[in-house]
């Protein structure tokens, strides 16, 4: 991007991002090793995902691992988005970025705005697991009900 700035504007952001990645993986081999889950697939499809089709605790694990990956990615991209940002001079302008750079902005900025949507809806699949709420209709093909 630029030569002789700073590498990151928060490296204990970053760090925090890295870190929490091993949890989300630990979590993840975990639940693999639980139990078998076949078919539920890695969209997690909510009808599949229901309390009656798996009964074990690994569903809510990758859950877990799902939630603290996203969390790692927020962070990261939040790191991103400030260091590109800040890196750049005061008569320095956005349409001067090189297209690499620019992207990235782009990418993370985008990220931002989906993971809250994803985290939402496995808070959802959680929710009709463990506390017997019915946000996903398993009769209509598993799409949520949002009235």
């Amino acid at each position: 991007m630029m030569i002789n700035t700073m590498d990151l504007c928060f490296p204990r952001m970053n760090n925090m991002s890295f870190w929490l990645l091993i949890p989300s993986l630990m979590l993840m081999i975990s639940s693999s090793m639980k139990s078998v889950m076949n078919g539920v697939g890695w969209t997690m499809y909510p009808p599949l995902t229901s309390i009656q089709y798996y009964m074990s605790s690994s569903i809510e694990m990758m859950i877990f691992s799902l939630h603290i990956a996203g969390l790692s990615s927020i962070a990261s991209s939040i790191n991103f988005i400030s260091t590109i940002l800040l890196m750049k001079n005061k008569n320095y302008f956005l349409s001067n970025l090189t297209l690499f750079t620019l992207s990235i902005l782009i990418t993370t900025f985008l990220l931002l705005l989906a993971l809250p949507v994803l985290a939402g809806a496995i808070t959802m699949i959680l929710m009709d697991r463990n506390f017997n709420t019915s946000f996903f209709d398993p009769s209509g093909g598993g799409d949520p009900i949002l009235y």
